[in-house]
């Protein structure tokens, strides 16, 4: 598991996507999010705008990152 650090309380999920580089674009991040492509703590997300705090754990591509 890799954690990502962030500056403030909460960070939404394509944002997150692409502070860990594990995708390059908004565009992506929500193609691959709607396709259910994307877990946060064990369960299918599917907004992008997802609100993620400092110990959620987002799993992509067998990826595990966890918000730090």
């Amino acid at each position: 598991m890799t954690d990502v650090p962030i500056r403030d309380d909460m960070i939404r999920l394509g944002q997150f996507l692409k502070l860990a580089s594990v995708i390059e674009t908004g565009g992506e991040a929500k193609l691959r999010i709607t396709a259910g492509e994307v877990t946060v703590n064990g369960e299918v997300e599917v907004r992008r705008g997802r609100q993620l705090h400092r110990g959620d754990v987002v799993v992509i591509d067998g990826e595990s990152l966890r918000v730090a």
